[in-house]
């Protein structure tokens, strides 16, 4: 097996049992390619996840197209997106194509139970990551101080500003690096870094200035680049941007956010749902257009910003600030376990009873996650329990 066929077959396989959105999606890169598959070392991880957490658009997707950046190049990034976003994409461009004939879907029981499932996935895989990031005092008041920060500010900017305070109270905290520096391996030379950040500005000068181009394409394209907090963030924006303006139905809109929430893999293949959704002809190529169009911006920032990342984490103050960093992440996770994934999934006494049962069989038991969110689905089917939307 090549390198490239291995990379996307082993994201593929995530791509289908990623449930839980993008703390899980962390957590799940974490035990596979570090502590399963050492494909890179806790350090290196580490300092991919700070430059994906500081960046606009999808953390998880840019994480794991970084993950495969180091390890076959800008072709081994390309492969682990594709494999990781093809079933969620595929599924959601298919819901848009469909949707005329499904009717409202936002109200079944499975659709409940698979957001019970999600409040597992994401607890447990949260609690992870908090050993691995927060082992002293100092880092778990850094990450409880991030959590109530960013619940407090505006959803555009928390995070971004929640990322620059942990980097700040890193450098006032310890006064040396915790860690060594990681080589990150060079994959991306400094002219595709430059090429690739050319790109960036192109499609944003392209799709978001005043060429007249069709409104859908710009909203996508400016999501993408320009928001901070990934998926949770980017779909109520794209609401303002799609809904408001009559590109789509908002409770069609409304349908597609839930299952969006409720499948594996990246929260932006919503993007094809909405594609395909709007489109009268052609929904497919559309679905497809529209899914690149909102990866596209984040993906290329990492390209543009890697070698250069890799040549910061080479002073004493990044390694410093790291820690830091790496704390705030996990309290701006733990502030979107809260909100939307426990305020949206949990609406009574029944359900937090399912989450907690979930919770604790993979957390007590060797339960494989799909198993949890099958056993999950099928509990809110049988008991017919109608979900909380927030």
């Amino acid at each position: 097996m090549t390198p490239l066929t291995e990379i996307f077959a082993t994201f593929l396989r995530l791509g289908l049992i990623a449930f839980g959105g993008p703390v899980a999606h962390l957590g799940y890169f974490h035990r596979w390619f570090v502590r399963d598959r050492r494909w890179l070392g806790d350090a290196t991880y580490g300092q991919l996840l700070a430059l994906c957490q500081m960046l606009p658009g999808p953390t998880s997707s840019q994480t794991g197209f970084a993950i495969g950046v180091e390890r076959a190049g800008i072709a081994g990034g390309l492969a682990a997106w594709l494999g990781f976003t093809l079933p969620s994409a595929v599924i959601m461009i298919g819901l848009g194509m469909g949707m005329q004939h499904l009717g409202a879907f936002d109200s079944a029981g499975w659709l409940t139970g698979l957001k019970l499932a999600a409040v597992a996935v994401v607890a447990h895989a949260l609690y992870g990551m908090a050993r691995q990031l927060c082992p002293d005092w100092p880092r778990v008041g850094i990450a409880a101080a991030s959590a109530l920060a960013v619940s407090l500010a505006p959803a555009a900017l928390g995070p971004f500003v929640v990322i620059i305070g942990g980097a700040l109270a890193g450098l006032v905290l310890f006064p040396s690096p915790t860690s060594a520096h990681a080589d990150l391996g060079a994959r991306v030379t400094r002219r595709q870094a430059l090429a690739a950040l050319a790109l960036f500005g192109m499609g944003l000068i392209a799709l978001v200035g005043p060429f007249g181009l069709p409104p859908l394409w710009a909203v996508l394209y400016q999501s993408g680049a320009l928001v901070f907090g990934g998926g949770h963030v980017v779909l109520p924006l794209l609401e303002g941007g799609l809904v408001a303006p009559g590109l789509i139905d908002a409770n069609r809109f409304l349908a597609g956010y839930g299952a969006a929430q409720a499948l594996p893999g990246p929260l932006f293949s919503f993007g094809g749902f909405v594609g395909a959704g709007v489109a009268d002809q052609a929904p497919l190529l559309t679905g497809m257009l529209a899914t690149v169009l909102l990866f596209a911006p984040g993906l290329l920032l990492v390209v543009g910003l890697l070698p250069f990342w890799q040549a910061a984490g080479r002073y004493p103050a990044t390694g410093r600030a790291l820690p830091g960093i790496n704390a705030a992440v996990v309290g701006l996770l733990a502030a979107v376990l809260w909100d939307p994934v426990i305020t949206s999934g949990i609406g009574s006494v029944a359900d937090a009873g399912i989450a907690l049962v979930a919770l604790l069989a993979l957390a007590l038991t060797r339960t494989p996650p799909w198993a949890v969110v099958l056993g999950c689905a099928l509990a809110g089917a049988g008991l017919g329990y109608l979900p909380s939307m927030a």
